[in-house]
């Protein structure tokens, strides 16, 4: 058994997940070359919905009947709308772009929290939210900033709506999933929006596209790829996280996502300055914080139990 109790196993995942998403932009853009951006999303759901579906048959019984909206709800918001606004947004605007606004998810998780869910405010995780977003910033400048033009304003709303469906996604997890485990609220939430997906993908020119484009298949694998690991497990994994650490701890997985994209570009030969690496400290600095607070708020509902 898994004790998320323990700071090291948080990292981990928080690292693994980190890892998987940071990896995720290239795979859109690999499926982007075969397919438009309402295939690229439908592909990732409808895949995501096949491979969980033998879990979804197996538990079945297991969700009540006044949970389903619910979950549907979470389905939605943590997988299904996201993934349209991003392969819509990422045909416009750059990934460095799309990273610096997706790291705006701990702060929107504090400030909604707050605002829709009752969540108490907390003095250092807000700092740390704050810090993190400096250093994912600062990360993104040290790579040469980023640019907006024409009407690329409108593609960066998508990316930002995008952030503020995973963080209302996260606090409504924390507040109104708490009795549902971790894998029905993901293997439910595709429930409907899995068949939905399939039915608009196959009404489109998908199968056209397989048959005139040589690198169809090798594009779609890496959308599998991307729909299994970086969809279906990943959230899997991350709402294990929620359901044991607090929101604004498990969003700031976002701020870490650049950093892996620091090391596919070390991967790729390409150097790396002081200030990236600068950069980074400034972003574990503010995760560091928010998993401090997470510790006193542990001890505080201890102490008041007893």
């Amino acid at each position: 058994m898994i004790d998320f109790n323990k700071p090291l196993t948080q990292w981990i995942f928080l690292l693994f997940l980190a890892f998987t998403w940071g990896s995720s932009f290239i795979l859109m853009k690999m499926g982007l070359r075969s397919f438009d951006n309402f295939q690229v999303a439908s592909l990732r759901i409808l895949i995501s919905f096949v491979f969980l579906l033998p879990i979804f048959i197996r538990n079945l019984k297991q969700i009540k009947p006044k949970q389903w909206l619910p979950v549907t709800i979470a389905g939605l918001l943590g997988s299904g709308i996201p993934a349209f606004l991003f392969t819509t947004a990422q045909t416009q605007i750059s990934s460095s772009l799309t990273g610096m606004l997706n790291s705006l998810v701990p702060l929107f998780t504090v400030l909604i929290g707050l605002i829709f869910f009752g969540i108490s405010f907390r003095k250092l995780k807000f700092i740390g939210a704050l810090i993190g977003l400096c250093g994912a910033i600062g990360l993104l400048m040290a790579n040469g900033g980023i640019s907006i033009q024409n009407n690329d304003f409108v593609y960066a709303s998508l990316v930002i709506l995008a952030t503020l469906c995973y963080a209302t996604n996260v606090n409504f997890i924390k507040v109104k999933l708490v009795e549902v485990s971790s894998l029905n609220i993901t293997t439910f939430g595709f429930t409907f929006i899995g068949p939905a997906a399939g039915i608009y993908l196959f009404n489109t020119d998908f199968t056209g596209r397989l048959s005139a484009d040589p690198l169809a298949w090798i594009n779609l694998f890496y959308i599998a790829l991307l729909a299994i690991f970086g969809t279906a497990i990943a959230v899997i994994l991350f709402n294990m996280l929620i359901k044991k650490v607090s929101a604004v701890f498990a969003s700031s997985v976002t701020y870490i996502i650049p950093v892996f994209a620091i090391f596919w570009g070390i991967i790729d030969g390409e150097t790396v300055s002081y200030k990236e690496f600068l950069s980074i400290g400034i972003i574990l600095t503010g995760v560091y914080l928010i998993n401090q607070d997470n510790k006193l708020e542990r001890q505080e509902q201890s102490a008041n139990a007893n």
